[in-house]
């Protein structure tokens, strides 16, 4: 006889809605977040995502246990909303390419950001520090690869340097600075980090064609 045909896997549906009202729980810290810099409350959180207080620590131990999953969430969003587009481009499609996606995020995420360093200190497991490092990380990689021709070429510790310059220059506080102190629009804001950015990368290498060669 021939095989019976293997059963798909189980969906464990009670798993299913409890990840589903997780990721509400988080939806919601987040809305209010956007709404009001300021941390939640364990009722706010519950009544906007249409959960009782019980809910949130059924799931979450605490609300710093909240808040790293809510970075965890948001850095994954971010990474899916904004994959590196234009590296091959010329340096004028580079720089606008890299300031459109860093301005979007900071747009996004300066709220949740701000929390992060409020907490940042108070967190034992620190936890909260790792992902502020990671987010600094990820700024510098995304630097790293966007502005390769012309950091490639750079001694080793002028480039870091430079690396260094550039993550602070389009920092989330930086971004808001421009918005919140200066008024600047988006766009307005997207020019100064432009005009900087190229003003502090040095001349792009010129590639000789094959013909010339």
């Amino acid at each position: 006889m021939p095989d019976a045909p293997a059963k798909p896997p189980r969906i464990d549906g009670r798993r299913l809605r409890s990840e589903r009202t997780k990721q509400l729980i988080i939806e919601a810290f987040l809305s209010l977040l956007r709404e009001n810099p300021q941390m939640p409350t364990a009722v706010q959180i519950a009544e906007r995502a249409g959960y009782s207080v019980r809910s949130i620590f059924e799931r979450f131990p605490d609300l710093n246990a909240l808040r790293v999953a809510a970075t965890d969430y948001s850095l994954a969003q971010a990474l899916a909303l904004a994959p590196p587009r234009g590296a091959d481009g010329d340096r004028e499609t580079r720089l606008r390419s890299q300031v459109n996606t860093r301005a979007h995020t900071c747009e996004r995420g300066i709220a949740l950001w701000r929390v992060l360093l409020q907490f940042a200190d108070q967190d034992e497991t620190g936890q909260l520090k790792q992902r502020v490092a990671r987010s600094r990380e990820t700024t510098i990689g995304r630097i790293e690869l966007m502005y390769r021709p012309e950091l490639s070429p750079m001694p080793e510790e002028e480039r870091r340097q430079l690396l260094i310059a550039l993550e602070a220059l389009t920092d989330f506080e930086s971004w808001a600075r421009m918005r919140e102190q200066h008024g600047l629009s988006f766009d307005e804001a997207c020019e100064v980090w432009i005009h900087a950015i190229d003003r502090l990368l040095p001349p792009t290498p010129v590639v000789e064609s094959a013909a010339a060669a």
